[in-house]
């Protein structure tokens, strides 16, 4: 196992557990090639603190890379909201574009 992800995995449920540390594991989730437990990862870092635009931004990424296109979009919506009330501009206008590709995959893989 990767060793950066067994450092990271020791330090879960400790004192340090929070969600930075979720969405840390998350990346190096990414990176390892395993989107699937990313975003199993990231929705933690959500669920731990909601107004975390990147770990939205994330986990939309995620999700679209494991292949779920509804839930990386419904992931997107709610960080483009979150990015917007924190004036998180460019992370807006990111997670904007990247579900603006995936309204249209869907909508094409629809008709």
């Amino acid at each position: 196992m990767n060793p950066r992800i067994e450092s990271l995995e020791k330090m879960l449920d400790g004192p340090r557990d929070g969600a930075l540390l979720r969405f840390s594991l998350g990346n190096e989730y990414l990176k390892a090639g395993d989107p699937a437990k990313a975003a199993n990862s990231f929705k933690n870092a959500v669920d731990r603190d909601n107004n975390y635009s990147a770990a939205w931004k994330a986990l939309g990424k995620a999700l679209a890379d494991a292949g779920d296109h509804p839930g990386a979009l419904a992931a997107y919506e709610r960080g483009i909201t979150v990015a917007e009330t924190k004036g998180d501009i460019q992370a807006a206008k990111e997670m904007t574009v990247f579900a603006k590709r995936i309204r249209k995959a869907l909508d094409e893989a629809a008709n």
